[in-house]
């Protein structure tokens, strides 16, 4: 390798180190993961969080900002980055790298980036609009997982789309239900269409569990389907998640809206165990 393409090559490096360090202080349980994927999806998978990251970052942290002045300068630097394959940014320039190898549709980036945009105002949660901010802000975002693990098979992404938008959707659900409470009362937001969250009851809670428990169905059979090299992975989240989302079924409306249900990091541990344990004996 000559001295110049060494160098861009240590900068490229350097760019999806910062990814990999701002996944492991924002999420645990997401560093976790990518531990028991194969060594060779880490770095991908590190720079689509730590884009996604920084986008949501923008959105829900930054509140003495203009918001949307900084998320539109990030949506025209990450496009600007895409098509001249480099940025000085270096979330955007791992992600830019991730999204050319990988041949990431423009569609799946703009989806994300407009469901950010819909976290900017306050929105009354429609049935279409409740669906429309699923897709860009969790289902997209596991269809550029999986175009990282499919590694250009066309096929089998076709195969696995609609399970790994569920296994998107599941997560997302979950986590509303988890933030319920921080949702409304740092931010004014209720993401579940028709729920008051004044009047949120046990029946509300189960009508929307019911609809979380079909996708955690329908995504497991693709996940079963995943290839060899990014299925442990996938499976601790799915099982990270579905303990998250049985704790929570445990728990009575009234504590879902006084505090945020969690997976202590020894239960974490454990789970992390079990999965590279079912990896041994190729039970996933």
């Amino acid at each position: 390798m000559d001295t110049i393409a060494a160098m861009k090559s240590l900068f490229t490096d350097t760019a999806m180190e910062c990814s990999k360090l701002i996944t492991q202080r924002y999420s645990t349980s997401f560093s976790l993961g990518i531990k028991t994927l194969d060594s060779s999806l880490h770095m991908p998978i590190y720079a689509i969080y730590g884009f996604v990251r920084y986008a949501d970052e923008i959105v829900d942290t930054f509140h003495d900002h203009d918001k949307k002045m900084l998320l539109d300068r990030f949506k025209k630097d990450t496009y600007q980055a895409i098509e001249e394959k480099i940025s000085l940014n270096p979330v955007l320039h791992s992600f830019q790298d991730v999204v050319n190898e990988y041949k990431i549709e423009k569609e799946l980036i703009e989806a994300f980036l407009y469901s950010m945009e819909m976290d900017l105002h306050p929105v009354d949660y429609t049935e279409e609009n409740y669906k429309r901010y699923i897709y860009g802000s969790a289902e997209v975002v596991g269809l550029m997982c999986l175009r990282v693990f499919c590694a250009g098979d066309e096929t089998q992404y076709q195969q696995l789309k609609d399970p790994a938008c569920a296994l998107g959707s599941a997560f997302q659900k979950v986590n509303f239900l988890r933030d319920i409470k921080s949702d409304y009362e740092d931010r004014g937001r209720v993401y579940f269409p028709g729920v008051d969250y004044n009047q949120f009851d046990t029946q509300a809670k189960i009508a929307i569990e019911a609809d979380i428990q079909n996708d955690f169905d329908h995504a497991l059979e693709g996940i079963k389907q995943l290839p060899a090299n990014a299925k442990s992975g996938v499976y601790l989240a799915y099982v990270y998640y579905l303990n998250l989302f049985k704790k929570i079924k445990n728990s009575p409306a009234e504590l879902i809206q006084r505090e945020r249900v969690r997976i202590p990091d020894a239960r974490k541990l454990l789970l992390l165990a079990g999965t590279l344990f079912r990896r041994q004996l190729k039970a996933i």
